[in-house]
């Protein structure tokens, strides 16, 4: 039973979470338009430091668990 609680809570927050960290960016100076000539980036400039270490943590989790569980069945042997 505390079990499922577990699955289900961390299922919850998985699907819920991409929900609440959707980024508002404020609107552009000028009404929308791009300015001729203008040096935009594609993908408008969008910042990708958050998503580099959300990522780079969770394979550190993962990383982490493997080596935990190698660690176990080595001791249980």
């Amino acid at each position: 039973m505390k079990r499922d609680i577990k699955v289900f809570l961390i299922a919850a927050f998985l699907l819920i979470a991409p929900v609440l960290m959707f980024a508002q960016t404020p609107p552009h100076p000028n009404g929308g338009a791009v300015p001729s000539g203008s040096n935009t980036p594609v993908g408008a400039g969008a910042p990708v430091g958050n998503g580099i270490f959300i990522l780079l943590t969770l394979a550190l989790a993962y990383a982490g668990r493997k080596v935990y569980d190698v660690r176990c069945e080595k001791e249980v042997e």
